[in-house]
């Protein structure tokens, strides 16, 4: 699978976490998920395989607005945007002149995170386990129940009650790590941040209505 459908599709996950995680992973994802709106900050992201290689480093800024509005702007090595409307996720490869267009619930439903959003209750479909504390650190672990899944494992690092970072590994025993800086809540978002123009003269692939 390309590395960009790849990061698609885990960040999307990801995203999916940030709003449908809260209720059942425990208090300190309760406190901090519960009353979130909208999330923007910067993130360091880094991709290392199954012999923990480095493969891949990139920076950027990612944006949420609850529910299903997200946007990921990575700003090196390559610059590529990824965005949701609520319907659609535009999948923009600078580089390539190239837009990739699919309809958010495909995207995410080859992800565990996706169901959360479900009717199904999280703990039908996740073990949720929160991790001793280490000073001002608390992690939350989440495994899929399921075989099927192609993500074996998501850790929530939690810094003085603050989101700070995520880890995902999937079945390859690839893992891929999220650092977050300059983390906000709740502040007011320009809601075309969520709307993507595809440039003139790029390829799109995939249906645009």
């Amino acid at each position: 699978m390309p590395m960009f459908t790849c990061r698609a599709r885990l960040c999307a996950a990801i995203v999916c976490l940030a709003y449908l995680v809260p209720v059942h992973a425990g208090n300190l994802v309760q406190a901090f998920f519960n009353d979130l709106d909208t999330l923007q900050a910067d993130f360091h992201q880094e991709v290392r395989d199954g012999d923990n290689t480095l493969q891949q480093v990139s920076d950027g800024k990612v944006w949420i607005q609850r529910p299903g509005r997200f946007r990921w702007d990575y700003a090196s090595p390559y610059r590529q945007q990824l965005v949701s409307d609520g319907e659609r996720l535009w999948s923009y490869d600078e580089d390539l002149e190239q837009v990739t267009v699919q309809p958010i619930g495909e995207v995410l439903s080859a992800t565990p995170a996706m169901l959360l959003g479900g009717s199904e209750p999280v703990e039908n479909v996740f073990t949720i386990d929160t991790l001793p504390a280490e000073g001002s650190r608390q992690q939350v672990l989440l495994k899929p129940k399921s075989d099927d899944s192609n993500v074996t494992a998501l850790l929530l690092d939690f810094t003085d009650e603050v989101i700070s970072g995520i880890r995902a590994e999937d079945s390859f025993g690839n893992i891929t790590t999220f650092t977050f800086s300059n983390l906000v809540r709740n502040r007011e978002l320009d809601t075309t941040l969520f709307r993507f123009e595809p440039p003139a003269g790029v390829d799109i692939v995939g249906e645009r209505d």
